[in-house]
């Protein structure tokens, strides 16, 4: 069977390359150093990008969390605009990794290659896969429900209690729903013996090429970039 390419990197070098520059984050202490680090951030990981509205949804919540702790610096750190801006540079150059990778990561391949390429235990890669793939349908039965509450009258349109009240039942409903499906799923899974296998075969190859190792190297890049801007600054 021919294999298709592959649209971009591989799930260990996307999820490497969210983790990594992590280790940065920690040596950004002024705004000069983390409006810069976060530039170049933007720069090397944004060409990857492949779902704009998605990204800036995910984005969003860095956003706010960076708005956040600028703020209450400012307001604990005797008004200094520059600590609160780096500070708000640190939380993005924490999120933006993630923002901009993780909706390109997909369970399924993500597993095989957790199970080829790491030899993770199998059974737990397939569990993890399992459940990152409900987690990836939970919007889509959350949009069920509501609009099945909504075709009979139960809809979160209102004042503020009705709405809370709808928004409740929905979240109830979006459990009691999560619950069966994982019950059927356990036992469809038991039933096909992955609860006793020791040698399994996977769905997928698991290959790794020049655009692995290029996304891996600007995923070291950033993890120490901070650190030597912050050396040069001084």
């Amino acid at each position: 069977m021919t294999e298709l390419p592959r649209p971009g990197p591989g799930p260990l070098s996307l999820l490497a390359a969210s983790l990594l520059p992590v280790a940065g984050a920690f040596a950004i202490a002024s705004a000069r150093v983390g409006a810069l680090a976060v530039a170049v951030e933007l720069v090397a990981l944004g060409w990857l990008v492949r779902d704009v509205r998605g990204t800036l949804m995910r984005l969003a919540f860095g956003l706010v969390a960076a708005l956040g702790i600028a703020v209450s610096t400012w307001l604990y750190a005797g008004h200094d605009l520059g600590e609160a801006t780096g500070a708000a540079s640190r939380i993005l150059y924490l999120v933006l990794p993630g923002a901009l990778l993780l909706g390109l990561i997909r369970p399924s391949e993500l597993g095989d290659h957790l199970g080829q390429r790491l030899h993770l235990p199998a059974r737990g890669v397939v569990a993890c896969t399992s459940a990152l793939q409900r987690l990836e349908a939970l919007a889509e039965e959350w949009e069920t429900i509501q609009r099945a509450r909504r075709s009979r009258g139960l809809g979160v349109d209102g004042g503020p209690i009705r709405r809370l009240r709808g928004s409740a039942g929905s979240a109830f409903a979006l459990l009691v729903v999560s619950l069966r499906r994982t019950g059927s799923m356990a036992v469809a899974m038991d039933a096909r013996g992955f609860a006793a296998a020791t040698d399994r075969t996977w769905a997928g190859a698991a290959p790794w090429d020049w655009r692995d190792s290029l996304l891996l190297l600007i995923a070291v890049g950033l993890g120490a970039l901070p650190w030597l801007l912050s050396g040069f600054s001084r």
